[in-house]
């Protein structure tokens, strides 16, 4: 047993317990369970040590030991001493790591650039904003918004969707049949199968991750052919038994188009006349850069869209909230799904994000970013024209990625050659074949999907080098 555990509290800010135990005297105990807090990482570098006096007196040992023991292990270089700044771990001082990964891993290396799409600029979150709109948001809160709730969401962010919904998306609803979760992802959870059991037709390039998410709630998935206007929708009249359909009509994901109005036409009469359901994924809908706004499909029929949205994209995937804009028909079957509390967006985001659009911070902050990835993608694109003019950009007019085609001809092995060749350059993007419906049956596009979001404005210029490197050769 431990001869004694020592609680260090009052001297370090922070609990940490040494074990003096094993042979030797006491200074030889004392080094070796310092020298262990140390290498195990429990005493990071740069943590300050308690006056010697103050960890004799814990110890209950002589000063000398702990003198003794101090200067010993600066000799050493684990600890650091300079006058008036105390005794503390040294920096160059770190924890042990194994020497090879465990054999059932293998290693990781991180890449130095992240391309990989969805993901903004983290870097740019608006703190400061989002700080004042939280102490307005509590300060006004009733009291009631700490005790039980509603499972759709707080009355305040209900009400502040349904307006900047309508303003910037043409969404037509009223708060009552908004609601609230944790993002796309989750909506997905609460709508499938419960709400919706029935198989899916989904576009034939999409998000793997949604369909893996279906394929676990047991639901088959038809894919529909994609071209250069959008999901094919005169194929659902083909697919049979399906519930719904899963769409992201103002900027398909991944390859970039935008549902041509007629399709959307055609999407909406099919819904009608086969009472079906569409689901719309507005996944980056603010940002649009050279083409006029590109209304929410729900607009065009209400009773029979489902608009689900999330401010992933726009602001941070930390901040979990997302929104689903639903028929009144399903509101209170969604409800039920919901169920439990557990399962409900925290009550203190719910009510900054409410203040946050009410004052207009919201949109100064899509503003401000839409312009920020305007000049990254402007950036891309010239530098990918002035390196690999034998490659077509596409996607570009609105959203958080790019799509590098590959000239006619390329197979999947060219595009793994390039892959292979971004990663050796330390990027982190992905390939277009990743996002193929297994049951796909349009001519493959195979390509890079490049993000421009995730690095900060200082990483970018290198980001993009790194990408220049790596693109493939003509020929």
């Amino acid at each position: 047993m431990p001869e004694s555990w020592v609680n260090l509290a009052e001297s370090l800010g922070a609990d940490l317990h040494l074990e003096l135990t094993g042979p030797g005297s006491r200074r030889a105990v004392l080094i070796r369970a310092l020298r262990d807090a140390v290498r195990s990482g429990r005493l990071t570098p740069g943590t300050r040590l308690p006056p010697y006096r103050s960890l004799a007196a814990d110890l209950g040992i002589a000063r000398n030991t702990v003198a003794d023991a101090y200067a010993e292990l600066v000799a050493e270089g684990w600890l650091s001493a300079r006058q008036g700044s105390g005794t503390r771990v040294a920096h160059r001082a770190r924890p042990l790591t194994p020497t090879r990964a465990p054999a059932h891993r293998a290693p990781v290396s991180r890449p130095t650039h992240n391309l990989l799409q969805g993901r903004p600029d983290a870097a740019s979150f608006p703190r400061t904003a989002w700080l004042t709109a939280a102490r307005r948001a509590l300060t006004a809160a009733p009291h009631d918004a700490f005790g039980p709730g509603d499972p759709r969401g707080r009355p305040e962010l209900r009400r502040a969707l349904a307006d900047y919904l309508a303003r910037t998306r043409g969404v037509r609803t009223d708060p009552e049949r908004i609601v609230i979760c944790s993002g796309f992802a989750h909506a997905l959870r609460l709508l499938l199968p419960a709400v919706l059991p029935g198989p899916l037709a989904v576009e034939s390039y999409g998000l793997p991750f949604h369909r893996h998410l279906l394929a676990t709630a047991g639901l088959r998935t038809h894919p529909l052919g994609i071209d250069a206007h959008g999901a094919v929708s005169t194929e659902l009249a083909a697919v049979k038994g399906v519930e719904a359909v899963l769409l992201t009509p103002a900027h398909q994901f991944p390859l970039g188009v935008p549902l041509h109005p007629d399709r959307r036409a055609a999407v909406i009469n099919w819904a009608r006349e086969s009472g079906r359901y569409v689901l719309e994924d507005d996944y980056d809908g603010e940002f649009r850069y050279d083409r006029k706004p590109v209304g929410a499909l729900q607009g065009l029929d209400p009773e029979r869209v489902l608009h689900i949205g999330s401010v992933s994209k726009s602001l941070s995937p930390a901040v979990r909230l997302g929104w689903m804009v639903l028929p009144d028909r399903l509101v209170d079957a969604v409800l039920e799904a919901k169920g439990e509390r557990e399962a409900w967006a925290g009550v203190t985001d719910q009510l900054t994000l409410a203040e946050f659009l009410a004052h207009g911070a919201y949109d100064r902050h899509i503003r401000r970013m839409r312009q920020r990835y305007r000049r990254r993608r402007d950036q891309l694109i010239d530098a990918v024209a002035g390196h690999a003019p034998h490659l077509t950009v596409t996607g570009i007019a609105a959203g958080l990625h790019a799509v590098l085609q590959l000239p006619d001809g390329a197979g999947e092995s060219d595009e793994q050659a390039a892959l292979r060749a971004a990663r050796w350059q330390g990027l982190a993007l992905d390939g277009l074949s990743g996002y193929r419906h297994p049951a796909a049956t349009m001519t493959p596009h195979h390509g890079l999907v490049v993000g421009y979001a995730a690095p900060s404005d200082s990483a970018f210029p290198a980001a993009l080098e790194a990408l220049c490197r790596a693109l493939p050769p003509l020929g």
